[in-house]
């Protein structure tokens, strides 16, 4: 696996998850939506970790300012 995400869109999606993870938790979303918002929350998180975007690759998009 190819490196294809760049440095701010790894934080960029580490906040987002941060902040679905705390809205979870907090009660503040519920139900399904609650679930769904911690599973994207569980892929943004997995995703800025390992710098790979599976949607990134097919849709031939590169972040990442390093030569792969």
């Amino acid at each position: 696996m190819k490196k294809n995400m760049g440095t701010a869109d790894r934080i960029i999606r580490l906040i987002i998850a941060a902040i679905l993870g705390v809205l979870f938790y907090n009660g503040t979303i519920t139900g399904t939506l609650g679930i769904v918002g911690l599973g994207i929350a569980g892929v943004f998180a997995l995703t800025s970790l390992v710098s790979f975007c599976p949607l990134y690759t097919l849709l031939g998009i590169n972040t990442c300012s390093g030569k792969n």
